[in-house]
C-alpha cells in the first residue's frame, strides 16, 4: 500500500529536517533522491511556500506532486510587493508587464482551467484586478477587454 506524505515547503529548498525528513524515513525511500526531485520541480518558486505531495509505492519508488502557491502570493512576488493594494478599485500599487503574466499563466497552468495561453492570462488579469495590479500600463479590467478583442494576439498565441 502506498503511503502519502504532504508538506508545505520552501520553494527549491527542501531539506532532510521537518517536516519531510521525519514523515519520509520511515518509508525507507531515498531521501536525498526525494528532497533533490522535490527542489528540482519547486525551483521556480523560489521565496515562496509551495504544498508538495509525495507518493511512496511498496516498491520504494516515489512521485513527487508539486502544488503551486496562490496566483496573488505569484503576482506579489513577481512583483516585489509585501501586499496587495486596500482599495483595488482606486489605489493601484503595481504595473505588470505583458511577459511577467505570461511566466504566472505558465507557473500556474496546471492549477487553471484555461486551455489556451490567451485563456490562463486573461484568469491571471482577473486576479490582478483584486490585488491593484494593472498590466501594460492598463486597469486590468480593460487589459482584459483588450485580450478578448484580439489587440494581444500576437504575444499570445
Amino acid at each position: 500500500m502506498a503511503t502519502t506524505v504532504e508538506a508545505l515547503v520552501d520553494g527549491g529548498k527542501a531539506t532532510a529536517g521537518p517536516p519531510l525528513g521525519p514523515a519520509l524515513g520511515p518509508t525507507g525511500v531515498n531521501t536525498a533522491q526525494v528532497l533533490a526531485k522535490i527542489n528540482e520541480k519547486t525551483k521556480a518558486f523560489a521565496g515562496m511556500k509551495v504544498p508538495v505531495t509525495v507518493v511512496v509505492n511498496d516498491d520504494k519508488t516515489f512521485d513527487v506532486k508539486v502544488g503551486t502557491p496562490p496566483m496573488s502570493a505569484l503576482i506579489k512576488s513577481e512583483l516585489g510587493l509585501a501586499s496587495g493594494s486596500s482599495n483595488a478599485r482606486t489605489t493601484k500599487v503595481a504595473d505588470m508587464s505583458i511577459d511577467q503574466i505570461k511566466k504566472i499563466a505558465n507557473m500556474k497552468a496546471d492549477d487553471l482551467l484555461g486551455a489556451t495561453l490567451k485563456a490562463r492570462v486573461l484568469e491571471v488579469a482577473g486576479n490582478c484586478v483584486s490585488v491593484g495590479v494593472s498590466i501594460d500600463g492598463k486597469d486590468a479590467k480593460v487589459f482584459q477587454k483588450d485580450v478578448k478583442a484580439g489587440v494581444y494576439d500576437k504575444v499570445l498565441c
